[in-house]
């Protein structure tokens, strides 16, 4: 597959970092950074991120920029989740931000895995297969739904802490 030892690295912390997330939305409905996998999601995701931006084989490419923004996104979650623990409001960004950085990870994971697996006949042709595109809409339907779904949970635990 023509990975690099630093490529390695980097997939397997992003696997952890995925299942984490997905563990925590099964469990959750939301990356819950009050338990073990919302925070192994969170460490592993800035690893993940940082990690990514010493893959360099085609030079910078809008892969390093989605790192950059994932970590931004987990870093405004974590500082909401931190810092506004009394005001539920927050709420709503924090889930956000934690679920569009998932999405977004997804993007050059769907990306790389389908141009890279399996080895002798990967599933896709580049970037702009349809298989990619096709893929990454099923999720980006997914992320819609479950962001729905947190935002009226979360107004439901909101609504129970007013009344």
């Amino acid at each position: 597959m023509g990975l690099s030892v630093l490529g390695i690295v980097h997939t397997i912390i992003g696997i952890v970092a995925i299942i984490a997330a997905i563990i925590s939305y099964i469990r959750f409905g939301k990356i819950n950074l009050n338990h073990n996998t919302g925070k192994f999601y969170f460490y592993f995701t800035i690893v993940t991120s940082l990690t990514s931006l010493g893959l360099l084989k085609h030079g910078f490419n809008p892969g390093h920029i989605f790192a950059l923004f994932i970590i931004v996104l987990v870093l405004i979650a974590y500082y909401l989740h931190i810092k506004k623990l009394g005001n539920n409001k927050f709420r709503y960004f924090e889930n956000f931000s934690l679920s569009f950085s998932f999405f977004l990870s997804w993007v050059p994971t769907v990306n790389e895995t389908f141009n890279r697996v399996p080895v002798s006949h990967p599933i896709a042709n580049g970037p702009t297969d349809p298989i990619i595109g096709k893929t990454l809409l099923i999720i980006f339907l997914l992320f819609i739904i479950g962001s729905v779904f947190q935002f009226r949970k979360q107004k439901r635990i909101n609504n129970n802490i007013v009344n």
